[in-house]
């Protein structure tokens, strides 16, 4: 069983989809507005949020993107839209998955039970510390679901620290793991330190979990 919240102001949408999603076997939870969404969120923790477009307050998108500044909570939309550029603004937000009306309960059931299972299956080489995700199958690094372009070294850095939160390395043994076959001074580690805390802090200026100790190097904090 997993926990829904359900963002849908027409009760004759919203109560044939619940009841469908509740056979199911879900919990679901109804909102009307979107202003009540980002607090639901960070309280009840559910597992996917349904999201309409077309509310009274605040449109869906804007919805989307306070959800996305604080949670990955997968995400469903539900839209009248059906236009392309909808469609892909609905991804860059951060979307899961896009249901255009009219639909079938039945087919948001199946959706649902996609993006669940997506959810569940993440690779076994993916790494997560608070609000930074790092997936070594792909390469691709988040933080608070903004995707972090980070060069080769700034990656490896990362890595190394995530794998061992709270160690500290110094700046030697941070070299002998990412610059192992490169000739390189260890003033290196510094710089490149340097500008993957700037890159973290730009998509999340409250976060700075790499600590410097000094004298013996750096540490990963989460």
């Amino acid at each position: 069983m997993a926990s829904l919240l359900l963002l849908e102001d027409d009760t004759a949408i919203a109560e044939p989809l619940r009841y469908a999603l509740e056979r199911a076997g879900h919990q679901v939870t109804h909102l009307l507005l979107g202003s009540e969404v980002v607090a639901r969120v960070a309280a009840d923790r559910p597992d996917l949020l349904i999201l309409d477009v077309g509310l009274p307050d605040i449109s869906g998108f804007e919805v989307l993107a306070r959800v996305r500044r604080e949670s990955r909570v997968p995400v469903l939309m539900l839209t009248a839209r059906s236009e392309e550029v909808d469609r892909m603004l609905g991804f860059e937000l951060g979307a899961d998955d896009y249901v255009p009306k009219p639909f079938s309960p039945r087919e948001v059931v199946a959706r649902v039970a996609a993006i669940l299972r997506r959810a569940q299956a993440l690779p076994a080489s993916a790494l997560a510390a608070g609000d930074i995700e790092l997936d070594e199958v792909r390469a691709r690094v988040t933080c608070r679901g903004t995707p972090l372009a980070l060069t080769r070294y700034e990656y490896l850095l990362l890595a190394a620290f995530m794998r061992a939160p709270e160690r500290v390395f110094s700046r030697g043994q941070l070299m002998e793991m990412v610059w192992s076959h490169d000739v390189s001074q260890e003033r290196t580690v510094d710089t490149h330190i340097k500008s993957l805390r700037a890159k973290i802090r730009e998509a999340a200026p409250d976060l700075d979990p790499i600590q410097t100790h000094r004298g013996l190097g750096y540490s990963w904090q989460p």
